[in-house]
């Protein structure tokens, strides 16, 4: 029997494939085009959002793999329709739970042929590996009819979606190059398994801390709502709270503007709202904003007057900028302001409770 030309087999699908490559490329943008909104109106985090074709050497080292059951035939007998990722596309995103969404994404864009969790293949394999879930796609036909995805129609495309640190383990299992849990010393073998172990951990962990971090908004705004402020911790998202509540919403404050102030709070020595609340009470910040700027100011301003006023020389003392002599200036001259529209203050400190 005449032995089989792997050879000749691998120069006869690289011949194929450099003419159907382009077209591939293309299927690849398109799809990668096709999620990013998709997975934006979702409002998934995405840390990367790659495609590509495959490249002529990788196709034709592929290619020309022999088969599993029979090392004299190829595993590929026909390459080009076989082979599933000439076209690949990989969301990488930061936690667990991002992936079930994704899931649902891929499965409303696109015709899924294939999902394949590759844990669970490696644990069938006798492997030891990291969770990648794989899938295996085709644009829906309604798109296909439209003329810039005609030429797509019927290609597969391969999408991979994992969290960052699945792809870290990927990155790392691709160096190494591991054919199966025999071909590494089992001192290594042994490291391999608690690190998946670890990275799965962590991934868990990550999870975990923000759906405590979202819970734990939850209860703080719903604490601010209702008045409920002295359980309620100093940080930006608290602080916008409030503010919007005692303030009236303003939308031309930053993220940043607030976590500024936060920290100034707490650097004066702020620990909860209820302190901020019966410092601030009694007093009318437009009216405060009108005596020092002539108008009603917007809200973080009116708000740090409003601790001035009702602080008095304390709000220099214990304010971090409180030994520059342009602060200390300010100060004294807006209390002089406020004293002579009998605006006094409470003198309030934080830190005298």
């Amino acid at each position: 029997m005449e032995k089989f030309d792997f050879n000749k087999h691998k120069l006869k699908a690289i011949e194929a494939y450099q003419k159907e490559q382009p077209k591939y490329e293309i299927l690849a943008n398109s799809i990668r085009k096709i999620l990013a909104p998709a997975l934006s109106l979702k409002n998934i985090n995405i840390h990367k959002l790659e495609s590509r074709s495959k490249e002529i050497e990788s196709f034709a080292k592929k290619a020309a793999k022999p088969s599993e059951d029979n090392p004299e035939a190829p595993k590929y007998p026909d390459p080009l329709n076989e082979i599933t990722d000439l076209a690949g596309v990989r969301i990488i995103t930061f936690l667990p739970k991002d992936l079930t969404t994704i899931d649902t994404c891929i499965q409303e864009e696109f015709d899924v042929k294939e999902k394949t969790d590759k844990s669970e293949q490696l644990e069938e394999q006798g492997k030891f590996g990291y969770k990648s879930i794989h899938y295996l796609i085709q644009l829906k036909q309604d798109r296909t009819k439209l003329t810039e995805y005609r030429e797509l129609q019927g290609l597969t495309a391969e999408i991979q979606a994992r969290t960052i640190l699945q792809h870290a383990w990927a990155e790392m299992e691709h160096d190494i190059q591991y054919k199966s849990s025999t071909t590494i010393p089992s001192s290594i073998k042994r490291r391999f398994i608690a690190l998946a172990g670890m990275l799965e951990i962590a991934d868990r962990e990550f999870q975990a801390i923000q759906d405590e971090d979202l819970e734990t908004r939850k209860i703080a705004d719903k604490n601010i709502q209702t008045g409920n402020f002295s359980d309620v911790e100093i940080t930006p998202k608290a602080l916008k709270s409030y503010l919007d509540k005692k303030f009236s919403p303003d939308q031309r404050m930053t993220e940043f503007s607030y976590e500024f102030l936060a920290k100034q709070l707490r650097k004066i020595g702020f620990e909860n709202f209820k302190q901020i609340d019966d410092c601030i009470t009694g007093y009318d910040s437009t009216q405060i904003s009108r005596i020092l700027w002539g108008s009603k100011q917007g809200q973080i301003l009116r708000f740090e007057d409003t601790l001035l006023a009702s602080m008095g020389e304390n709000f220099q003392l214990l304010h971090p900028w409180g030994e520059q002599d342009w602060f200390r200036d300010r100060v004294s001259r807006c209390l002089k302001d406020l004293k002579k529209n009998r605006i006094l203050p409470k003198n309030y400190s934080p830190l005298a409770e």
